[in-house]
């Protein structure tokens, strides 16, 4: 009776385990969904002014000029949050897809690390486990990237001649924008610029975690646990994760941007690597830095904002589950 008892028992702590991985997976995507939103809406105009300033860096003085000008044209809905569908769709599958995977990916290096649990992760682990989450989460991101993006930067693409109809077509909304992306060009043609997402996320995600749990680390009094910083410094903390990432992947992001704005329906889009060597030789090297201001100023509060609702949905996503369980 003994073997089976314990052959009932090792049954019962994988089912208990399985039933536990899926919980945290759903807590983590929960609070990446959330995180995504109050993302948008924190930093959705500064995010317009960056994209304008990558593409077309000619034709604004200063990312206050691009701001102002945007505004006076096109207003707040059209011009300052143009996009916002498709940044919201992108930032939530994103960030849903990315904290998902972030924890299972914790779990897989704690596990070939030989560490206790995630909770005991240093900085460079959780950092590797966020650079692996960000492959995952890049299939999510580039389709809807490319459609905001180009709805972003439409004025100016109409101004320069380089849109079929002109003014008009800023009528043009995402889902109409994405029909004709897929009745033109396919499937391939919302796939624009997965090599440069791939470039830019996966080591911009390792910074960003990195940046993210070495902030914490410092900022944890001697005694107590990093969970128990509270909200003011999770959103420092999350404000340097996210001014790391962007100092880190910037390039990446100006050539992302270029690639899906400036490639030409029925015309093979440039490479990553061409598309960075002709900034670099005919624009220089600030052009790769073009919009990093806005950014910046954009990305404190905004990743600061996702980290709290992140930690505190997860927080009690936990509390939930344990009630629910009994424990």
């Amino acid at each position: 009776m003994e073997p089976a008892m314990e052959l009932v028992e090792q049954e019962m702590g994988i089912r208990e385990k399985s039933r536990s991985t899926v919980v945290d997976a759903v807590i983590d995507f929960t609070g990446g969904t959330i995180g995504g939103i109050v993302t948008v809406y924190v930093g959705q105009p500064l995010d317009t002014v960056k994209v304008k300033m990558q593409t077309f860096p000619t034709m604004y003085r200063n990312a206050l000029d691009c701001f102002l000008q945007t505004f006076r044209q096109d207003g707040i809905a059209r011009g300052l949050y143009a996009g916002t569908v498709p940044s919201l769709a992108a930032n939530v599958s994103e960030n849903a897809v990315l904290f998902c995977f972030y924890g299972m990916c914790q779990k897989v290096v704690a596990l070939a690390t030989g560490t206790q649990s995630v909770e005991t992760l240093n900085p460079l682990q959780n950092a590797i486990s966020g650079g692996m989450a960000a492959f995952f989460s890049s299939f999510t991101l580039c389709p809807t990237e490319l459609v905001k993006c180009r709805l972003q930067a439409m004025r100016e693409m109409a101004t320069r001649g380089q849109l079929e109809g002109g003014l008009e077509r800023l009528k043009i909304g995402p889902f109409g924008l994405t029909r004709e992306i897929l009745k033109s060009e396919g499937i391939r043609g919302l796939y624009k610029g997965l090599t440069s997402t791939f470039m830019r996320e996966m080591p911009g995600y390792f910074v960003f975690f990195g940046g993210y749990e070495i902030s914490r680390h410092l900022l944890t009094p001697a005694g107590k646990k990093k969970d128990e910083i509270g909200a003011f410094k999770t959103v420092v903390c999350g404000g340097v994760g996210g001014v790391s990432l962007w100092v880190a992947i910037f390039p990446a992001d100006v050539c992302k941007s270029r690639i899906q704005v400036q490639a030409v329906e029925g015309q093979k889009a440039p490479t990553f690597l061409a598309t960075l060597i002709s900034i670099f030789r005919n624009e220089g090297i600030g052009a790769l830095y073009k919009g990093l201001g806005p950014t910046v100023v954009r990305t404190f509060p905004a990743t600061g904002a996702l980290f709290l609702a992140y930690e505190t949905t997860k927080k009690y996503g936990t509390q939930l589950a344990h009630y629910l369980q009994g424990d």
